[in-house]
């Protein structure tokens, strides 16, 4: 495929998942303009095809894992994994691992927060790729790279369902190889 042939097929892809995500207005708090993935999860054929293109886009990384972020991310994290050949390594919310974890807080636009990973879910050697459905502002993502990190494994990228632009998270992953599908 040439190039504009692709780009053309990106921006196709992009349409399509555009079309099956619902704004849903003062969800979960008033101000918000929540974009709701369930209608393209319920539709078998995008909802593959984006899975596909969240993993083709590092199908030349040699990814060993794919680390999802609870909880959308896990949804697409999956088929991520399998897609590539990956093992799958799920981030969570504390007391949700059932061995040994490795956390990592963040900060917020109002508060903190923090994430868990088992402490023995990869390491020296292993090559990560990042999934999660939103990336906002980038809190989440950054903090997911430093937990991964912290376990000598190294992060290749991140790969997105959706980018909200206007939120700048994608200034927090500068240097970092990522992929989004659709961009707000």
């Amino acid at each position: 495929m040439t190039a504009a042939e692709t780009k053309q097929t990106e921006n196709e892809l992009e349409r399509r998942v555009k079309a099956l995500i619902r704004d849903v207005p003062d969800y979960p708090k008033p101000g918000i303009l929540f974009k709701d993935i369930t209608p393209l999860l319920a539709n078998a054929s995008a909802f593959a095809a984006a899975t596909d293109s969240m993993a083709d886009a590092f199908a030349d990384a040699n990814i060993s894992h794919v680390v999802a972020i609870e909880s959308r991310g896990f949804i697409l994290g999956g088929p991520v994994a399998q897609r590539l050949g990956a093992g799958f390594i799920p981030v969570r919310k504390p007391g949700k691992l059932p061995s040994v974890t490795r956390n990592e807080r963040y900060e917020l636009e109002y508060g903190s927060d923090v994430l868990e990973v088992h402490a023995d879910a990869c390491g020296d050697g292993d090559r990560i790729l990042i999934v999660d459905d939103v990336l906002a502002t980038g809190g989440t993502a950054d903090a997911s790279r430093r937990l991964i990190e912290s376990l000598a494994a190294t992060v290749v990228g991140f790969s997105f369902l959706i980018t909200l632009s206007f939120l700048s998270g994608q200034q927090r992953l500068l240097g970092s190889r990522t992929h989004t599908i659709a961009v707000y």
